[in-house]
């Protein structure tokens, strides 16, 4: 099968510069979402037609082909004289022996078993279209059928006052015969309100010629909308998030409110998961069993271990989380961060690029970076690692059941034994030994006689 993606628009109603199938749908390109629905279809021919938009909409399938390792075709549709003509320009690249899919860039949420049914109604020999009745078809192609049978598909603004009657519409998705497809194309004309070739007639030179047009018809309406506006696409993001979450609770994930959820990319959940308000995942998050995240929370890229709790207001990219952790509120673990079983990490804390072994503790006020702290380690409130000397950044070694006290800093790199202490306000610039005390502070003064300033009148 080859697959065609219409993706030429300019999109004037987006009120962007952006090319309207590049802008995005729980956090990928429109565009994107149609080529990965596409190619779960297993195509021999992929190829996507452009028009606005320069360099960025090839660039982007450029960049997917290498990320995938599948060949992606492209083809410049300038000037844009329709969807006729659009496909006209990827015919070159067409393999004669399959039928051709055509789907479009600006319709994300068409989804592949609405797609195998209509291949499956084409089978190699029919034209089949992807139809739904709506209740207001205002501005959509109307399908016409005489006796039952599809005869040709009719503009809005060619139509008249019965065919606009009509309440089954054209998706302008569909499968053809390519080799009929080619001769079709060929004979199009533009005789017509708008002056283009319209893909839509060759349904007309299909009747003409005796192949038979058949339908198929998507599982729901939403599949086959299309984005025009910004108005449009916020639309389609509710939508596509529903549809996520009712997939989450369906898997026994208990969700908050369904409603206030945001999936930008794959959400893995084990059992029993509890996922409250406002949050928002990114790239590919797993949450194990028992895993509770609080409101208003953003995972990026993010593994979290059985039993863990995520407080809310938290925000978590590129990192890991321990079995039976606590995280927050508001704490922040940047990438790099692995911690492991029965971590706390509190309320205003920042951990970047270390590791953080189990039941280790640091409840609030500390930054925490390029650091390996051991097992059973206390960091107090306002404790820092200080990893950068303007230039170059170094590593701090925080060894088993050390306890660091309240203001300290770690001036790496340095290492503190195990067992040890350091005393509150310390400032460690060399190793601390292990089992001792280390206290870096200047002696305790009281001067008699100091009197307070006082602010001077003007």
């Amino acid at each position: 099968m080859n697959v065609v993606i219409l993706a030429a628009g300019m999109g004037k109603r987006m009120q962007s510069a952006l090319p309207k199938v590049l802008h995005p749908l729980a956090g990928k390109p429109l565009l994107r979402h149609v080529i990965d629905t596409a190619r779960s279809l297993s195509p021999s021919k992929l190829c996507v037609i452009y028009g606005h938009g320069g360099a960025a909409v090839p660039e982007m399938v450029g960049k997917l082909t290498l990320e995938t390792g599948v060949a992606i075709e492209t083809a410049l549709q300038q000037p844009q004289l329709g969807t006729g003509h659009a496909v006209m320009q990827g015919v070159p690249q067409l393999d004669e022996g399959v039928p051709t899919l055509v789907l479009y860039g600006d319709v994300p949420l068409t989804t592949a078993a609405s797609l195998a049914r209509l291949v499956e109604a084409a089978g190699s020999d029919k034209l089949a279209i992807l139809t739904v009745e709506q209740a207001n078809p205002f501005g959509l192609g109307r399908i016409v059928r005489e006796n039952g049978s599809i005869v040709r598909i009719v503009e809005e603004k060619d139509a008249s006052e019965a065919e606009r009657a009509i309440r089954e519409i054209n998706s302008g998705i569909m499968v053809v015969p390519t080799v009929h497809l080619k001769k079709w194309l060929a004979a199009l004309s533009n005789n017509n309100a708008q002056g283009e070739y319209y893909l839509t007639d060759i349904v007309a030179q299909a009747v003409a010629d005796g192949v038979p047009v058949v339908s198929a018809q998507p599982s729901a309406e939403w599949e086959v909308a299309g984005v025009n506006s910004k108005v449009q696409l916020a639309e389609l993001e509710r939508r596509h998030q529903l549809n996520i979450a009712h997939a989450l609770l369906e898997r026994g994930v208990t969700l908050m409110d369904p409603a206030r959820i945001d999936v930008r990319g794959e959400l893995v959940c084990g059992r029993d998961v509890v996922i409250d308000v406002g949050c928002v995942f990114e790239g590919r998050v797993e949450l194990a069993d028992g895993v509770t995240v609080g409101p208003h929370c953003v995972l990026v890229n993010a593994t979290v271990g059985a039993g863990a709790t995520i407080k809310p207001f938290c925000h978590i990219e590129d990192a890991v989380v321990g079995d039976k952790s606590q995280i927050g509120p508001y704490a922040r673990l940047r990438p790099g961060t692995e911690l492991g079983e029965d971590v706390h990490v509190g309320n205003f804390v920042e951990i970047k690029n270390a590791t953080v072994a189990a039941h280790s503790k640091a409840n609030h006020l500390a930054y925490i970076g390029d650091a390996t702290i051991g097992s059973r380690v206390n960091i107090g409130a306002g404790t820092i690692t200080c990893n950068y000397d303007g230039a170059n950044k170094f590593r701090t070694v925080i060894e088993d059941d050390a306890f660091i006290g309240s203001d300290s800093q770690l001036v790496a790199p340095v290492t503190v034994g195990k067992g040890a202490t350091l005393g509150a306000g310390t400032t460690l610039t060399k190793d601390a030994p292990a089992g001792k005390l280390t206290i870096s502070r200047p002696k305790q003064m009281t001067l008699d006689g100091w009197t307070r300033p006082v602010k001077v009148k003007k």
